[in-house]
């Protein structure tokens, strides 16, 4: 059985994005390190390097909802890690409703997206890659872990992570420093 992680950068006051939905200040340590990821525009330190070369490969299929698809253009047809996304939303972008998409749109919400990314995904990861959608199968009990890749800057405001969200008891299982980030992992217990 898969289980459903979700990762994101974070500034340390909890916010993933300014308040224009503009992350990129949250994503300067891709670029700030020495070490290449094989197949990426990134440069990150070695300690990043190692970390996100074990998760990348285990990831099945990705849980989205229709604001993400939409700030990020739809990725230009070329979803991240190269896997299936599955699209919460009451709204299907039609122009990518077609046999050999890789987006499959779900209206009938979170609890379904997540079923469908884990009978496609197998014994692989489902990752969300979204806060909304987070927030939500987390209210569900869906959720199995939390990595957070925190950021060493204080936003002030803009989008929080957080908000709108179930209070689950989290366990710290990992901690690795890279160059600008503390990648933290936690288990989802409660």
């Amino acid at each position: 059985m898969s289980k459903v992680i979700f990762n994101i950068s974070m500034s340390l006051d909890g916010y993933v994005a300014d308040p224009n939905d503009d992350p990129s200040q949250l994503h300067e340590w891709y670029f700030s390190g020495d070490t290449e990821i094989p197949g990426t525009p990134f440069k990150v330190s070695k300690a990043s390097a190692e970390m996100m070369g074990k998760a990348g490969g285990s990831v099945g299929a990705m849980v989205t909802g229709r604001r993400n698809f939409d700030l990020a253009n739809a990725w230009g047809g070329h979803p991240p890690l190269g896997v299936h996304h599955f699209v919460v939303t009451h709204n299907p972008a039609t122009e990518w409703e077609k046999p050999d998409s890789p987006f499959t749109f779900v209206p009938e919400g979170v609890e379904d997206a997540i079923a469908k990314a884990k009978e496609l995904a197998e014994t692989k990861t489902v990752c969300i890659s979204s806060p909304s959608i987070l927030q939500q199968a987390l209210k569900a009990g869906l959720v199995d872990e939390i990595y957070i890749d925190l950021i060493p800057v204080l936003l002030g405001e803009g989008k929080t992570l957080f908000e709108n969200t179930s209070q689950p008891k989290l366990e710290c299982t990992s901690s690795v420093e890279g160059t600008g980030v503390i990648h933290l992992g936690f288990k989802v217990v409660s």
